[in-house]
């Protein structure tokens, strides 16, 4: 059997990162691990429904403040939720909304880093 277990952004401040997850996601550290010599520190987010699977957040020390290079963003992670409405009011004070599709009803958020996050709303 295989089982999804975590899926990994690396991000230039981590402190600012772990403000924004849990601020606009509910997103709380599970587990850290550091590097003995401080080059790299991981912390692993968990949502609250206590899922298996988790946000790898990944910090460089050598990287400094250089942006990661995404590429033209055709990725991104999705987060269904039972409360769209809220958390979309939460994420247009924020200013994080980069992109609606009003249509298929969904909207995707971008994180300090410029990677994209779809808000799903649950279905019945």
């Amino acid at each position: 059997m295989t089982k999804f277990y975590h899926f990994n952004f690396n991000v230039v401040d981590l402190d600012r990162s772990l403000e924004f997850y849990h601020k606009a996601l509910n997103l709380s550290p599970v587990r850290t691990k550091e590097a003995e010599d401080g080059s790299f520190k991981l912390v692993f987010l968990g949502d609250e429904t206590g899922s298996d699977f988790q946000l790898e957040l990944t910090w460089l020390r050598d990287r400094g403040d250089k942006p990661y290079n995404l590429g033209e963003c055709e990725f991104h992670l999705a987060f269904r939720t039972d409360e769209f409405d809220a958390l979309h009011a939460r994420h247009k004070e924020m200013g994080c909304i980069c992109f609606e599709n009003l249509e298929m009803g969904v909207y995707f958020i971008t994180d300090p880093d410029g990677y994209w996050i779809e808000i799903v709303p649950e279905h019945d």
